[in-house]
């Protein structure tokens, strides 16, 4: 029920600031290719992403803002992985916990789980009612394999996959 009243909450707000937003092109870690844009915008509620993404695996993944502005590959323990010069979930406190985009105890970059269409767009709104657009610029928004459980139990940082789509935020 909450999420309903949240979604309609979201459609209904008149205060958005559309000079106050930022576009981020999302890039397919694996092949390169353009998967769409994500626009960032600030409400009264919080701060709006609105994906226009294409041809993501169906299902929930893993969504959030990375520390470093860089969408490259590093090597880790011998190991290509994709996305990593991102670096960590942005934790400007420090917290050092993933949770949920709601909480006041974790990760700053911690956002709502993405949902991708059985058709592999998304183009539903997320809320994130912690961050600020102000936070955002010079880091990364990343899209992760596979959901997120906004949890450190029983896997680290939600259980999600590997990074598959970026963008940096400017």
């Amino acid at each position: 029920m909450k999420y309903t009243l949240l979604l309609a909450a979201l459609c209904g707000v008149s205060s958005l600031a559309i000079a106050d937003e930022l576009r981020v092109e999302m890039i397919d870690l694996n092949s390169g290719d353009s998967a769409g844009t994500v626009v960032i915008s600030e409400s009264e509620y919080g701060t709006v992403f609105t994906p226009q993404l294409k041809g993501l695996t169906a299902g929930v993944h893993g969504f959030h803002v990375h520390t470093n502005p860089s969408c490259d590959s590093v090597e880790k323990e011998g190991k290509t992985v994709l996305g990593g010069a991102a670096g960590g979930h942005y934790d400007p406190a420090e917290t050092g916990k993933h949770g949920l985009p709601w909480t006041e105890d974790n990760h700053l970059g911690d956002l709502p789980a993405l949902y991708v269409a059985e058709d592999g767009t998304a183009t539903q709104p997320e809320l994130a009612p912690r961050i600020k657009l102000a936070d955002l610029s010079g880091r990364a928004l990343m899209i992760h394999a596979g959901g997120d459980n906004h949890s450190d139990h029983p896997a680290p940082l939600g259980g999600g996959g590997a990074r598959v789509v970026c963008g940096v935020i400017k």
